[in-house]
């Protein structure tokens, strides 16, 4: 079967950088397709080139502006074998590129849905309303629907009474990896003054809500003097938290750590925080679950399908009080619904050629 994929993921752990985590999987899928090509939105500037690995080819766009991604992906889509089925990783401007190659094609569109659009926190300026519209014509006219959680089937289902066959297959995360991750000696020296860590690994951005994080361990880290807040992860929102922390009088005790592989923090930590104010899936949820750390999370993505302990941003730092309290002091993941990374290619891949049988 030849596969032709539309994505726009331009960070060094995205397709279009042959050693990055999104390539080694793209790469998987290939072997199991037979061909896949996939057009990834990238500007001049990336400087990347067409990449090959076996069955698995990335073509750029190298687009002048983000204006000409789509036209751009067509372009580059008629210059290319004819394809069995095209998909997208969105139903936005993804989703439109690949909906134009697939009618160029005359073959079914797939498309995938990584993010909870329909949450009222989502709309944040005008492009979203647009997108929302846009994800309406698009997701009408998909052979199929592939989302990450329930919760974005059922916002599908009920604000866009989408009939199309929907998928709900979550992110695939190294689980194993996870619990099997040793204590890191060197971390566990740096803050060994502290009785009680408390985590977040998040992008620093506004959506991912991280002063909210910090705001409730200001109102509650008198419940444990000695405890500390670990943000892992980096994003623009950076340098306004870390102001937060200093006006909270807390910044003692608020360590940003920037980007880091997040097992190691996991093992350290005894509870992890996501205060987010959407999510599609929630892959920390996932990780932080699997290294057997109690999660703290708003009502989003797979939080209460995993085990997490849900609350709202408005008695987010209630219910972290109450965890100081009365824990609990481990966390269990709950389902999670494949045993291993064979298992979830499968099932991908079998959901796109769904498009064609």
């Amino acid at each position: 079967m030849r596969v032709l994929q539309v994505g726009a993921d331009r960070s060094k752990r995205g397709i279009l950088f042959r050693d990055s985590p999104a390539f080694k999987r793209q790469e998987a899928y290939a072997k199991k397709f037979g061909n896949l090509d996939i057009i990834g939105f990238s500007r001049k500037n990336d400087g990347v080139d067409v990449i090959s690995s076996g069955t698995l080819t990335v073509h750029p766009t190298n687009s002048s502006s983000r204006w000409n991604y789509m036209l751009d992906a067509l372009r580059l889509a008629k210059k290319l074998p004819r394809p069995d089925v095209v998909s997208a990783q969105d139903p936005f401007e993804t989703g439109f590129a690949a909906w134009l190659i697939a009618h160029h094609f005359k073959v079914p569109l797939h498309i995938q849905v990584h993010t909870d659009f329909l949450s009222e926190e989502y709309v944040r300026a005008p492009i979203d309303h647009i997108r929302r519209l846009l994800a309406r014509f698009i997701l009408n006219r998909a052979a199929r629907i592939r989302v990450v959680s329930e919760r974005v089937q059922k916002s599908l289902e009920t604000c866009f009474h989408i009939m199309k066959p929907i998928a709900v297959l979550p992110i695939f995360a190294d689980v194993q990896r996870m619990q099997d991750a040793p204590p890191d000696a060197v971390l566990a020296e740096r803050f060994k003054q502290f009785k009680t860590k408390l985590l977040v690994v998040s992008r620093l951005e506004s959506e991912k809500n991280v002063e909210l994080a910090i705001r409730s361990f200001a109102q509650t880290h008198k419940s444990d003097l000695w405890a500390c807040l670990i943000i892992v992860g980096d994003g623009s929102e950076k340098q306004r938290l870390e102001a937060s922390a200093k006006e909270l009088d807390v910044s003692g005790r608020v360590f940003f750590e920037g980007e880091r592989d997040a097992a190691a923090y996991y093992k350290l930590a005894d509870v992890v925080l996501v205060p987010s104010k959407y999510e599609g899936y929630g892959l920390v949820i996932i990780e932080a679950l699997a290294a057997g750390k109690p999660v703290l999370s708003t009502d989003v993505g797979i939080a209460r399908e995993a085990g997490a302990i849900v609350t709202t941003s408005d008695k987010f730092a209630g219910a972290l009080a109450d965890w100081f309290k009365n824990g609990p002091r481990t966390g269990e993941l709950k389902n999670y619904p494949y045993k291993n990374f064979d298992e979830y290619v499968e099932k991908y891949c079998n959901d796109i050629a769904a498009c064609v049988r």
